[in-house]
Order: structure tokens, then C-alpha cells, then sequence
């Protein structure tokens, strides 16, 4: 692993994010990094996921839906959603101060707002359902991987939604416009495009850059991003129906034993 982030390292010195048709960690433009994804890995939450996105590690938990407080907060017509995003001091090179700053604030907001077209809020008046996001290693695109992981931990607490929601981004890294930027694309590159959307629809429910892009780079871009989103949805999909089969074979087990 050193000796790749020193190739990385002498290559952006160099100012090359491509060479010889591919991206320095190997991958093509439209290719994701693997992702690994555990479903309901936290004994004392309703909901949890852990999920991975090449060197990102993420662990989403929810709570509720449950009564809201203070109560003066309470929406008498539907349940109040609140998102929490956090970096662990260790999660970064350079530690970073514990507790909330700006960019987890703006984090948190928009991650929740991406929720908002999905979640049946209606169906739990006065109640709060809480999700809380803590990212335990980065190498950029935490957000996206927050996003996932959080709607992979409301599908196993059992909120009702619409649909998941999948999350990729997009970038741009010596001119080329290529799918799910790691740390070294991020910090070196031309634009970062981040997107959630619900995949079977088609609905996006997330969408910011940073950089610039043409109108033909964004469009290609965007497509990318969707169909990515559509893969991801699968793995999750698939993550999701193993737990619970898992869970429903070890229930007909322990019937037939008490049986």
C-alpha cells in the first residue's frame, strides 16, 4: 500500500493523473472502486451498516422512529429526520479536531435532504428518526459513501421509503472526465460532482460540484454517475435481501429446535 501511494505521489509531482490510458490506481475512467457492504452490524442501533468504497470506511447507525425532543421541535404531521456526519479525529493523514465543523454541517444537511423524496415521514407524526454517519478512514467521496450506508441502515430498521437511495461522484483529472474520484484525484483534479439519486426512477435527490465542467462534460458526467448509482443499488439491494434471509433462516432454525 506504501509503495502505490508513492507511485501516486511521484506521478501527481509530475502532474500526470493518467498514464498510459489509466487512472494511477489502476482503474479505468468509468470504473468504481470496490465496495464491500455489512447490514445490521451494530447490536444496540434499530439500523447499521458498514460500508466500504475502496479505502473509505464508513459505519451509518439509525434510530427510531422514536418521540421527539424536545417536544416544542415535533412536526404534529410527520416524523423530523435529523442527520449527523462525522470524521473521526483518526480518519484523515493530518487528525482532525473532534467535534463538528462547517464542512460537516453542510455535509449533514445535505445528506438529509437527499433522504427527504424517500422517507415516508408522514406515517410518524411527533417522532424523530435519527441517523448518525461516522466515517472511520477517508480517501475522498465520503459523503457518497455516507449516503449509501445511511440508506442501507433505514432499510434494515425497517422505515418505510419509497426506494434506496444510491450515491457515486464524478470528476474531471487531466481533462478526462472519470467516475468515483479517490484522495489523490480529488485533491489534484479539475472538478468534483458528487450525486445521489433514487436508481429505479431515475430521481435525483442530490447534485453539487465543485470545479468546472463544460455542458457536454457535465452531461457525460451525470450519465455516468446514474448508472454507477445503478450498480451500487444492486449491492445494496442484494446486501439487504442476504440479511434478512440470513435472519429469517436462523428463525425457522430456532423454532424447529424449540420444537
Amino acid at each position: 500500500m506504501n509503495e502505490e501511494r508513492e507511485k501516486e505521489e511521484e506521478a501527481v509531482e509530475k502532474r500526470e493523473l493518467i498514464k498510459d490510458g489509466k487512472r494511477l490506481d489502476g482503474r479505468g475512467f468509468e470504473e468504481l472502486r470496490p465496495i464491500k457492504i455489512e447490514v445490521g452490524v451494530l447490536k444496540r442501533a434499530d439500523g447499521s451498516c458498514y460500508f466500504e468504497l475502496g479505502e473509505n470506511k464508513v459505519i451509518a447507525a439509525v434510530y427510531g422512529p422514536k418521540e421527539m425532543h424536545p417536544r416544542h421541535a415535533q412536526d404534529a404531521k410527520m416524523a423530523v429526520v435529523k442527520f449527523r456526519y462525522n470524521m473521526a479525529p483518526f480518519s484523515v493523514d493530518d487528525r482532525k479536531r473532534p467535534g463538528p465543523d462547517r464542512r460537516s454541517v453542510e455535509v449533514s444537511k445535505v445528506s438529509r435532504e437527499a433522504f427527504e423524496p424517500v422517507i415516508m415521514r408522514e406515517f410518524y407524526p411527533k417522532a424523530a428518526i435519527e441517523v448518525y454517519v461516522e466515517i472511520l478512514q477517508s480517501d475522498a467521496g465520503t459523503r457518497t459513501a455516507g449516503i449509501n450506508a445511511a440508506s442501507v441502515a433505514l432499510a434494515d430498521a425497517g422505515i418505510p421509503m419509497k426506494d434506496l437511495v444510491s450515491s457515486v461522484a464524478v470528476g474531471k483529472i487531466d481533462g478526462q472526465v472519470v467516475l468515483d474520484l479517490n484522495g489523490t484525484e480529488d485533491n489534484h483534479g479539475e472538478a468534483d460532482m458528487p450525486i445521489a439519486m433514487v436508481a429505479r426512477t431515475n430521481t435525483i435527490t442530490l447534485l453539487q460540484m465543485d470545479g468546472h465542467l463544460t455542458a457536454e462534460e457535465f452531461g457525460r458526467g451525470l450519465k455516468l454517475a446514474m448508472g454507477a448509482c445503478r450498480q451500487i443499488y444492486e449491492l445494496q439491494r442484494a446486501a439487504l435481501i442476504e440479511r434478512f434471509s440470513s435472519s429469517s433462516n436462523s428463525g425457522s432454525k430456532s423454532e424447529k429446535r424449540g420444537e
